[in-house]
């Protein structure tokens, strides 16, 4: 972003209440992650599962103040484990290494919390048995890998009452949160939202493999659910362990259909076979297409979603396609866009969210704007070439940025919930809704029909 629009940007953000008060939210975590780590209570956790995604999960952690990792849980002590102990142990936490969950919670004491990033199909056991252990847990996401382990989930956190996070991680996203917010529920920019579509496409992967030397015995793992080490390190595509591409990535894009939407759907129509991969290393499909119809306040929506792999073009996105206009969110800046529709008056409620601060354009644009009445801004956003000689409208963007990792405000919310100072983003009961949503693709791809949502199918 250039400096001159940086500029522009937060002059006219911070004019706007909703700027202010957004701005005022920035500041206060800035100071807050910039504060001595000393003058916080620490926060006494165990990381469970430090994979890729674990190893993603204690970076953001990293950052947060009085976060403090005693322990570290993995069952591959000669790769996964050992690095991670090692490299919290120079940052200062204590995180004394172990294999097995039940041995952790049994022997430390002062535990308060756990992040919990193993494999789909540990989720349910490992989360149940830190809650019942006292401990808070953030879980990531899909809660489960199985309706039932997501009841259990929730059973668990309701009967300890322990908190239970699951890790939908754009639930805390300020830019999501912005536009769910401000620009849909109170602006009501896109008028009548009809249908909404997503996808998350995945470049062409080889199975991953291991450091020659560093396998795991065969007991062991046999121990904990796996066949091989093929299987620990591609579980993703394994049935039993994971769900395939559609509760691996689809799951994060499916979630902000319900939650943007405030809604649940009706039915699910899906579509899934191999297109690329063979048999012997994939048992999920790695081509998904997926229907879904709701019943929202404002009237029925149709919901597409894909996952294809051997292209990632744009990878990740979703969009929310409404009578006055389109907005294509992402976790990515570069792929969240809006678009007014070419009309009169909802123009004019596009034009105001420009020049209050909320949305932005390219800097040859914000000069124009700057010397343009409510309704020339209006008009230039709807019709090409109306105002400058380009013979193109302004590419609206959110006046908004997160700059942390993308992780780090869930993470936040848990720890400040601790504290008793935040209500969860996303409790086991909103992760289980997401959990039968998703986990329902499978079971209509492996029907091959529309399957029906039941009543209170939502509810744990």
């Amino acid at each position: 972003m250039h400096a001159n629009r940086k500029g522009i940007n937060r002059r006219r953000f911070l004019q706007s209440s909703a700027g202010a008060g957004a701005a005022m939210a920035f500041g206060t975590r800035v100071l807050r992650a910039a504060a001595d780590a000393r003058s916080v209570e620490p926060i006494n956790v165990a990381l469970i599962g430090a994979g890729a995604q674990g190893e993603v999960l204690m970076a953001a952690c990293l950052k947060i103040p009085g976060a403090r990792f005693q322990a570290v849980c993995d069952i591959w002590e000669a790769y996964n484990q050992g690095r991670a102990s090692r490299l919290l142990q120079r940052y200062g936490h204590p995180a004394k290494p172990y294999v097995d969950c039940d041995e952790m919670l049994t022997k430390e004491t002062g535990l308060q919390a756990a992040i919990v990033a193993t494999p789909d199909f540990w989720h349910a056991p490992h989360t149940v048995a830190c809650l019942n252990a006292g401990l808070h847990v953030y879980c990531e996401k899909l809660m489960s890998n199985t309706v039932e382990g997501a009841r259990r989930m929730v059973e668990a956190s309701r009967r300890t009452g322990k908190l239970l996070q699951i890790g939908h991680q754009r639930r805390s996203n300020p830019r999501y949160l912005f536009c769910r917010e401000k620009l849909l529920r109170e602006r009501k920019l896109l008028g009548r939202i009809t249908a909404v579509n997503g996808q998350w496409n995945r470049t062409v992967q080889t199975p991953f493999g291991w450091p020659k030397g560093k396998e795991i015995d065969p007991a062991v793992l046999k121990r904990y659910g796996y066949g091989s080490m093929a299987d620990l390190r591609n579980w993703r595509w394994r049935r039993g362990l994971g769900g395939g591409p559609i509760v691996d990535l689809g799951a994060h894009q499916i979630d902000v259909f319900n939650w943007f939407l405030d809604a649940r759907p009706k039915s699910v129509l899906a579509s899934g076979r191999l297109n690329y991969y063979d048999k012997a290393s994939h048992q999920w499909y790695d081509t998904v297409m997926a229907v879904y119809e709701y019943e929202a306040a404002q009237g029925p929506v149709t919901a597409f979603y894909q996952t294809l792999s051997a292209n990632g073009h744009q990878r990740y996105f979703e969009k929310f396609l409404g009578d006055q206009g389109t907005l294509a969110m992402s976790e990515r800046s570069d792929l969240t866009r809006l678009y007014p529709e070419p009309s009169d008056s909802p123009a004019i409620a596009w034009a105001q969210c420009v020049r209050e601060g909320h949305l932005t354009a390219q800097p040859e644009w914000m000069k124009l704007i700057e010397r343009m009445s409510l309704e020339e801004l209006a008009k230039a956003l709807t019709v090409s070439g109306s105002v400058n000689t380009t013979g193109k409208s302004p590419t609206l963007e959110l006046a908004i940025e997160l700059n942390k990792p993308i992780h780090q405000p869930h993470l936040e919310n848990f720890f400040d919930a601790i504290r008793g100072k935040a209500r969860l983003n996303c409790p086991a009961e909103v992760g289980y809704a997401s959990a039968v949503t998703v986990l329902k693709v499978n079971d209509a791809i492996d029907a091959g029909r529309r399957l029906e949502f039941g009543t209170g199918e939502f509810q744990a």
